[in-house]
This record gives structure tokens, sequence and C-alpha cells, in this order.
């Protein structure tokens, strides 16, 4: 599967422990705004709502019961892996 490197960048985050939080219109059901959240409580800028929508497209990532989403089994074994640089 072909990701792009701002795609292998957040599910990095994520399999490192990291959560997409989503917000919701009040009108609608459409999700309106998106924030990629490090497991340190930092907040990543390379993900904007369309990147979000392609990687819940293809499956890649997931969320149950309104929680926030998070790396599924098919997005862990898409990314490569990268050393850990701390």
């Amino acid at each position: 599967m072909n990701i792009s490197k701002r795609e292998q960048r957040v599910l990095h985050v994520l399999a490192q422990g990291g959560c997409i939080r989503h917000l919701r219109e009040d009108d609608q059901r459409r999700i309106s705004e998106v924030i990629c959240v490090t497991r340190d409580g930092a907040v990543l800028s390379d993900c904007d709502l369309p990147l979000f929508r392609r990687l819940r497209q293809r499956g890649l990532i997931g969320s149950q019961g309104g929680a926030p989403y998070r790396i599924s089994l098919k997005g862990r074994r898409a990314v490569r892996a990268q050393p850990d640089n701390r």
C-alpha cells in the first residue's frame, strides 16, 4: 500500500500511543476538526481533515464508541518501522 510521508508520520505517532481527537459540528454528524496528539501531549500540526479522511477511508485508523481515533491493526501493518530517537 502506498502511504505518503505525512500519513507515515501520523501513523507512527499513533503507533507510539498517540490519538486523533475529533470535533463534530452541532447541527450535523460530520467531523469538522481533528487534532493529532502524541503520547506526551504535544500536537502534531501535519494532521489535517483531508489526511484524516484518507486514513479513515483506508481503514488505517478507527474509533469505537466516540472515543479518540487510534491506529488499527491494518495501520500497524502498513506503517514502516522507524527508530525512536528519544
